[in-house]
């Protein structure tokens, strides 16, 4: 290591209120669910894990599948289909879970869905849906994806007696770049958003801003094992990461409209 970088290291490596990484981070891609995921791959619980479930396999679980077939459009649905070039069917579900729409251009429909998130098509998804006799499903988000991440925290804290943090992720596009990256939708027992402020940098300086996205961090990360298309790998265990900062929900990652300089 260059002298010039060696006396910065002791710095930089001290541990600060809201820590967040050990010196070795391992991500392992899981093939089932849970416990039975664990025993596939030969791996036993441990206190401090991450389980990052891919959103579709708990929307699953909750019975959040639509027949499209089944679904009459509004006038205002017919309209939007128009203009969009969609299913005026799949239109009149994308906006029975929106609050509003954001953008929309043929082919193209960017929805703030009702729990705050700024999607395409409010996070319906056609992908990785089997399709049923004569049927045409669509997946929806959970309903409340924190509310499912504590639900599920709660139930392999009693069979296993370890401390396992879950991220419940799912696959985002951003407005200002290209590509999707795997982003928290739910989280439980560990904080989804770490408040630097007050804390020093690496030079003394009192932090003013910084807010780190944790568990989007983590979900990105995660989605680099479980994939984007057919890798049937529904969960990823990360271990190595540790944390003091509260727990908080992934809901706190949503931006409050006051604070949004794009709205």
């Amino acid at each position: 290591m260059p002298e010039s970088l060696r006396k910065w290291v002791p710095a930089f490596a001290g541990t600060q209120a809201g820590s967040r990484m050990g010196s070795q981070v391992t991500i392992t891609g899981l093939k089932g669910v849970t416990l039975d995921a664990y025993a596939a791959t030969g791996l036993a619980p441990e206190d401090g894990d991450v389980l990052v479930l891919a959103q579709k396999i708990v929307s699953k679980s909750e019975g959040r599948i639509v027949d499209v077939s089944t679904v009459e459009p509004t006038p205002e649905a017919i309209a939007l289909a128009a203009e969009t070039e969609k299913d005026p069917r799949l239109v009149e579900v994308i906006l029975s879970e929106s609050r509003r729409i954001v953008r929309h251009r043929p082919n193209l429909l960017i929805a703030e869905h009702r729990r705050g998130w700024v999607m395409a098509n409010a996070g319906i998804d056609h992908s990785n849906v089997a399709p049923g006799d004569g049927t045409e499903r669509v997946l929806l988000l959970p309903l409340d994806p924190d509310a499912s991440a504590e639900t599920l925290r709660q139930q392999l804290a009693a069979r296993t007696g370890k401390r396992i943090a879950i991220i419940i992720s799912d696959s985002f596009g951003r407005p200002f770049r290209r590509g999707t990256v795997g982003i928290a939708l739910g989280a439980a027992g560990l904080p989804a958003l770490i408040d630097w402020r007050g804390h020093p940098d690496l030079f003394g300086r009192t932090l003013e801003v910084t807010e780190t996205g944790f568990a989007d961090e983590i979900a990105a990360a995660a989605s680099l094992v479980m994939g984007q298309a057919d890798e049937a790998m529904p969960i990823a265990l990360v271990r190595g990461l540790s944390w003091s900062a509260p727990e908080v929900p992934a809901a706190e990652l949503v931006r409050p409209p006051e604070h949004d300089l794009f709205r």
